[in-house]
C-alpha cells in the first residue's frame, strides 16, 4: 500500500510547490501521484461547518482540549499519503507545533462529506487509507443521497448506516443530521 519513501518526499516537494490557483481547494497524495481537487461547493461546507459545531460544542466533556478542525493535511508518509479530509478531531495543541501536517496517531475522527464529482475516492480509497493509518472513526456523509455511514472498530469493521434527519453516535458523540441538507 506504501510507496518508496524517495518516491513520497518527491511527490510532497512538487506538491508543497504547487500554486495556488483559484477554484482549487485540495491537494493530496495517494497511489503513487498528486491529486488536486476542485474546491467544495457551499452544501458541501455547510454540512461541514455544522457537523463542526456541534463535534466542538461535546468535546470539552468527552476529550478536553481537542477540537473538530476542517482543512489541515493529514500526513503517514510511511504510507505514502498525504490527505486533506473535510474535518478531523485531533489535540489543539497539534496546531501549536509547525508541523506541515496533522499526523495520524493524532486523529480520533476523520469526516468527509461525498463530492458529486469523484464518489468513489471517500467510499473506497479513503476507507482503505484512513483504516491503515489506524484512524479509530471515520464519519462519511454523503449529501448525494441523503445518507451517511459510521466506520469504526479496527480496520472499520463495524459500519453503521444511517439517513439525513437521525441522530448519530459516533464514539462518544452524538451527531443530529437533521440539519445537513442535499445537493438536489
Amino acid at each position: 500500500m506504501g510507496i518508496d519513501p524517495a518516491e513520497y518526499a518527491r511527490l510532497r516537494e512538487i506538491a508543497d510547490r504547487l500554486p495556488k490557483v483559484p477554484g482549487i481547494g485540495k491537494v493530496e497524495i495517494a497511489n503513487g501521484e498528486i491529486v488536486v481537487a476542485m474546491s467544495p461547493m457551499e452544501r458541501h461546507e455547510l454540512a461541514v461547518h455544522r457537523i463542526g459545531r456541534q463535534l466542538n460544542a461535546q468535546l470539552p466533556d468527552t476529550h478536553p482540549r481537542y477540537l473538530a478542525h476542517p482543512g489541515a493535511d493529514l500526513e503517514d508518509a510511511g504510507l505514502g499519503r498525504l490527505r486533506c479530509p473535510d474535518l478531523m478531531v485531533f489535540p489543539e495543541a497539534t496546531l501549536e507545533g509547525g508541523q506541515p501536517a496533522v499526523l495520524p496517531h493524532e486523529v480520533l475522527l476523520v469526516v468527509e462529506i461525498v463530492s458529486k464529482s469523484n464518489p468513489e475516492n471517500d467510499y473506497g480509497a479513503k476507507v482503505r487509507d484512513y483504516a491503515a493509518m489506524g484512524i479509530p472513526l471515520y464519519l462519511l456523509v454523503d449529501p448525494r443521497k441523503g445518507t451517511g455511514i459510521v466506520h469504526d472498530e479496527p480496520g472499520y469493521v463495524s459500519r453503521t448506516h444511517f439517513a439525513f434527519g437521525d441522530t448519530v453516535t459516533v464514539g462518544p458523540w452524538r451527531i443530529d443530521t437533521s440539519g445537513l441538507l442535499t445537493y438536489a
